[in-house]
């Protein structure tokens, strides 16, 4: 089979009926939010898509990123999820081994050079030069360093390649590192970068990034932390199904008293989905049977840098100390003027669960300070913000509107 096939041409030689094609298409328009009336537009485009070439790194990792993967329902139905795609390489799903495996790899590279798209799942060792984790004799890092060179873009996949994960934890013996990290200190080529994070991420995001990518030839728009808005957007909280009991102040206490049979909502658990960008609560797991929240067990906030060090899964928000949130530290009015300094207090702790455009803030800017200082608000009470800052944010906001 040709790796530059169309994906119509190659669902054809597969025997894939238009009627499954056309499924595929409704599907994947629902998945990427396409109205109706594009529908047509949007066969047209896929049948005659270029299959684009894939490589796919495992590091430091589980295998859950890759066992998410292979478990989504959509935007196809399983058996055609790696139709849609050339995935050349694959440690864990490949038939190849051995040298024959890293021939194809090699392959690739050389004949779709700037072309085929690099994902990555698993942090980055870089302790020991890298000696903690190897492949065919090679580093981690010596691989990463060879394969971003010639990829049109890399994919992050899961919290450790994202953020460091778990082998990230503090002390972090192996000095693992996620790869927009590697990119910002120039140990690897910087690319296009979109990163998955989840521990592991949601089946669709995955599969709807790519399927993104293959009708529109670019990838959805991005936050300030390359996350795709279509799925990292909002908090698990904003479209939690126990929501409206965190509304009426209902919450359980303990994991099997009368609010958790209940269904109450699990802040006073450790909940952290009020500060966690996910949309676990809107696609959920298992062909969207589910997600943790609704099974019964807070959120413990896995898309969000540094989840497992930040104070316990099991501690409400309300008991977590803030972390350091680096720019926010400094007040020398000499250093930024009080609109940017606002802007930076808005950046470092309001955008994670408001819209990034201030102008859609219902609260006047004048109250802002006010509604803070009085712990009227719970997801609020965890900021600590003094009363420069809270002056500068007022500034900011003013000049926004």
């Amino acid at each position: 089979m040709s790796k530059r096939d169309t994906f119509g041409a190659h669902l054809t030689q597969n025997g894939i009926s238009r009627r499954a094609f056309l499924k595929l298409c409704s599907t994947m328009a629902t998945l990427l939010a396409i109205p109706a009336g594009a529908m047509p537009a949007l066969k047209d485009k896929l049948s005659h898509s270029v299959r684009p070439p894939v490589i796919w790194l495992s590091f430091q990792e589980c295998t859950g990123c890759t066992e998410s993967f292979t478990r989504s329902h959509a935007p196809t139905i399983e058996s055609l999820i790696f139709d849609y795609i050339s995935l050349d390489y694959h440690h864990t799903l490949q038939a190849a081994s051995g040298e024959g495996a890293e021939a194809a790899k090699a392959d690739t590279i050389k004949n779709h050079f700037g072309q085929y798209i690099l994902i990555v799942d698993g942090s980055i060792p870089v302790g020991l030069d890298g000696a903690y984790s190897t492949i065919a004799g090679r580093t981690n890092l010596d691989i990463l360093q060879e394969s971003a060179e010639g990829a049109a873009a890399v994919i992050a996949i899961g919290t450790c390649a994202t953020f460091g994960g778990l082998p990230g934890a503090s002390p972090n013996p192996t000095g693992a590192m996620g790869v927009g990290d590697l990119m910002k200190e120039g140990s690897i080529p910087e690319r296009t970068l979109i990163n998955l994070p989840g521990c592991p991420p949601l089946p669709i995001a995955i599969s709807g990034v790519l399927a993104h990518y293959l009708v529109f030839d670019r990838f959805p728009a991005l936050d300030k932390l390359n996350r795709p808005l279509i799925y990292y957007g909002e908090t698990v909280h904003d479209r939690c199904s126990r929501y409206h009991y965190y509304q009426k102040g209902m919450f359980a206490e303990q994991f099997d008293d009368e609010g958790a049979r209940k269904g109450w909502c699990l802040y006073k658990l450790g909940c952290k989905g009020p500060v966690t960008h996910n949309s676990c609560a809107v696609h959920k797991w298992n062909e969207g049977t589910s997600f943790p929240i609704e099974s019964g067990h807070p959120c413990i906030g896995c898309s969000e840098p540094g989840f497992w060090d930040r104070g316990g899964f099991y501690k409400n928000l309300d008991e977590v100390p803030v972390p350091a949130q680096g720019r926010i530290q400094s007040t020398d009015s000499t250093a930024t003027s009080g609109v940017e300094h606002g802007e930076i207090v808005y950046e470092d702790n309001c955008v994670y669960c408001h819209s990034a455009n201030t102008a859609d803030l219902e609260t006047k800017p004048s109250k802002v300070a006010d509604l803070l200082r009085s712990g009227e608000i719970r997801s609020h009470r965890r900021l600590d913000i003094s009363d420069e800052q809270l002056n500068a944010l007022e500034k900011y906001l003013k000049s926004t509107k």
